[in-house]
């Protein structure tokens, strides 16, 4: 799980963070934007306006264009190009075809400052090679907006602001474990709605009314869902001298008209209460989370809950600089399907590619464990080996894709073993701007898969080509 808070993914405001962008921790994760931010929209390339803070990348004459005079209005622009090639053996344990595709998108975007006021738009076009089958929201959408809003801040006391914005935007909150960007697959999320942050030297708080983005293959008809809504207040503290480090608690409420389980289908509506703390000391690491969910579905009571996190340690002064850490998440699953009555968790709109590039199941029902080591063999390049090892916290209930389909029933076995899975990747941050990474997967399925239906293991390849500024 990333290590963030909204204000570490604005860090990049400054000139000198793009001198040294190609020379930060290099990662694998495909969740994590390879240089700069994945909103684009948290940058702040005022400091800009001073040609002492000025280094000469060619970039820095696309990040700060004065338009006036008075330096009150300005224009940042800036782009990302991607291509992403996934294919796999035995999809879905074999119960599948073969797939193999490749997705492109191209997100250019424009951030104009006027006084007080911000306009910000960033456009996507899309499209998939090499693909037969039906196109699913998260391959392509053709050419559409993927974020517009406008926003206007105002100072409200000393070292305090607040931001009010409306529009489409990708939300990302904490750790990403309830409402994020999906960002690893072909199409980000993108929501519709309203946001409003005050934000102090220690404190930020955010209170927020989404809706997520229907995205379809077709130009521009992506369309607010009908059917799907979040509101809720997020409140983050951060402790001592930086943003690296801090504790947050949060209320999320949610409506889905259709939420699918294992037990049925019907209108849900949920409350989230939770809490994460949060720190990077250089050496260690460590990012917790854990929250209840309460609500109806069907017209009966909910009661889920769920908790994990990651903790590492980096080796700085060793060869290689290894880096160990250790990912772990329980989330609870329904105890009877024939009970009305549902303790299966609602993860909302959570990662994309949640413990991996290869990722065939999503945190309903589950335990994992997930231990990594990665290596950094130069300070631009990085390759990381993991295992994952999946368990069903109820035998009772089934398992669940990312999205939050059912993948498989729970109702003809009573294994809690679901499978294992091992992945090795690298990433090369080539230039400032360009990042190449590829990964090989398998997914060996345990004792649920076997009985409950094609039990094959799953491979995947996966190579990324990633140029932003």
């Amino acid at each position: 799980m990333p290590i963030s808070t909204p204000l570490m993914r604005g860090a990049a405001g400054l000139a000198t963070a793009v001198a040294g962008a190609a020379h930060a921790q290099v990662t694998t994760d495909l969740e994590r934007a390879p240089t700069l931010t994945i909103e684009r929209y948290s940058e702040d390339w005022s400091s800009l306006a001073d040609p002492a803070n000025r280094t000469g990348r060619w970039t820095e004459a696309f990040k700060y264009i004065p338009l006036d005079g008075s330096g009150s209005t300005w224009l940042t622009t800036g782009v990302e190009a991607r291509s992403r090639f996934e294919g796999y053996r035995n999809v879905n344990w074999g119960s599948a075809p073969d797939d193999g595709y490749v997705w492109h998108r191209l997100m250019p975007y424009a951030d104009l400052h006027v006084g007080k006021l911000r306009l910000f738009a960033q456009p996507i076009l899309s499209a998939m090679s090499g693909a037969d089958k039906p196109k699913k929201p998260v391959d392509t959408t053709g050419i559409d907006m993927m974020q517009a809003f406008a926003e206007v801040e105002f100072p409200i006391a000393r070292g305090a602001s607040l931001r009010l914005s409306a529009g489409r935007k990708l939300v990302s909150l904490g750790g990403g474990r309830f409402i994020d960007t999906r960002y690893g697959p072909g199409i980000p999320l993108p929501f519709d709605g309203a946001e409003a942050v005050l934000t102090g030297r220690t404190v930020q708080l955010t209170a927020l009314y989404l809706r997520p983005v229907d995205t379809a293959p077709g130009d521009f008809d992506d369309r607010r869902s009908r059917g799907k809504s979040v509101w809720g207040l997020y409140a983050t503290r951060w402790l001592g001298g930086s943003h690296a480090n801090g504790f947050d608690v949060y209320y999320l409420g949610a409506r889905d008209r259709n939420a699918v389980f294992d037990q049925g289908a019907g209108r849900q509506v949920v409350h989230t209460f939770g809490g994460r703390i949060f720190g990077d000391h250089r050496r260690w690491y460590w990012n917790i989370e854990s929250a209840i969910q309460r609500g109806t579905f069907a017209g009966h009571r909910v009661a889920a809950w769920g908790g994990g996190g990651e903790i590492g340690y980096r080796f700085l002064k060793a060869p290689l600089r290894p880096e160990i850490s250790l990912t772990t998440d329980i989330v609870s699953g329904d105890r009877n399907p024939d009970d009305p009555r549902l303790q299966t968790l609602n993860p909302l709109f959570p990662r994309g590619k949640y413990f991996g590039a290869l990722t065939p199941i999503g945190p309903r029902n589950l335990i994992h464990v997930h231990p990594s080591v990665t290596i950094h063999p130069r300070r631009d390049v990085a390759f990381s080996l993991s295992g994952v090892a999946y368990w069903r916290e109820s035998i009772r209930d089934g398992i669940y894709a990312i999205p939050g389909l059912l993948a498989r029933s729970g109702r003809e076995s009573d294994a809690r073993f679901i499978g294992k899975q091992v992945e090795l990747a690298a990433a090369w941050q080539a230039t400032t701007e360009l990042s190449l990474s590829a990964s090989v997967s398998a997914f060996d399925p345990g004792p649920f898969i076997r009985d409950t239906g094609a039990a094959r293991t799953i491979r995947m390849v996966g190579t990324m080509a990633t140029f932003r500024f």
